[in-house]
């Protein structure tokens, strides 16, 4: 799961999504944080029913279906609200841990909002997130400075008539086809992952290269001053071809591989047999 999808409160994980502009977080994840019940979507429900009921009050007004993901790893639309709907919901909660969870609310919203504002506090956050999931600083560094490349390549293309999502995606495909051979799926499926972030499992090369294929089509696209899908293809092309050409002239040179099958799987699974020790 996103780092960016999830945050934890009194040591229990509660989901979010950025929608319009601010936070919307999981109601069932909130009603387990705040009341500890066995069945957090059966106390949400009875919940409802007895605020319309008892005092004519919609709660599901507060709401919005969201898509968040769940155990499976798979989306699903949830009940989610936004700093001011869970406000109001937590009024009709008779829980102790109300006021701490408001407190708690109230900063994780404050956080986002400074980091809108200036961009060094979210690259901080991001670094401070990969060291705590044991990443070394000078892959951090380069993870960081990749996400840079990559939201002003993003940037161009929403500027130049890309819608995000599905065209996106092929674009980014066509970078990386031309850069490693394959694309981000079968990437992912050649270093066996499922929903990890690919980027998050990429050695310092494999990142580079990743960067370099970003960067030139970035560059190509703004001299051609490209507009629509179909330029935009043929510069994402362009770009990794470029990525893909030094990627080859670099692999004669080490006399091995840049693409490896290896991942990161393994840093998760050492801290996990570190903290049960």
């Amino acid at each position: 799961m996103d780092n960016d999808a999830l945050v934890v409160f009194e040591g229990k994980n509660i989901r979010r999504t950025w929608f319009n502009k601010e936070w919307w977080f999981s109601v069932v994840d909130i009603m387990q944080a705040l009341t500890d019940s066995a069945d957090a979507k059966d106390y949400w429900y009875r919940l409802k029913k007895r605020e319309s009921e008892s005092a004519n009050i919609e709660l599901s007004t507060f709401c919005r279906q969201l898509k968040l993901p769940s155990a499976d790893g798979k989306n699903y639309e949830t009940d989610c609200a936004n700093t001011k709907g869970i406000f109001r919901i937590i009024q009709s909660i008779p829980s102790k841990k109300a006021e701490p969870f408001k407190q708690w609310l109230s900063q994780v919203g404050y956080e986002r909002v400074q980091e809108i504002e200036n961009p060094e506090l979210a690259q901080k956050r991001i670094r401070e997130l990969y060291k705590l999931k044991g990443y070394s600083d000078e892959w951090i560094e380069k993870r960081v400075r990749g996400i840079a490349v990559r939201d002003e390549l993003t940037d161009e293309w929403g500027k130049r008539g890309v819608k995000k999502g599905a065209e996106y995606s092929i674009l980014t495909a066509e970078i990386s086809k031309a850069s490693f051979g394959m694309t981000p799926s079968e990437y992912k499926e050649f270093k066996g992952l499922d929903k990890e972030n690919l980027r998050d499992h990429m050695n310092d090369l494999e990142l580079i290269f990743s960067m370099l294929g970003e960067r030139v089509t970035t560059e190509i696209t703004k001299v051609k001053d490209s507009v629509g899908m179909p330029e935009l293809k043929t510069d994402a092309k362009s770009g990794g071809e470029v990525a893909g050409n030094a990627r080859i002239d670099a692999e004669k040179r080490i006399g091995k591989p840049i693409i490896t099958k290896d991942n990161y799987k393994l840093i998760d699974e050492k801290k996990k047999r570190l903290e049960q020790k």
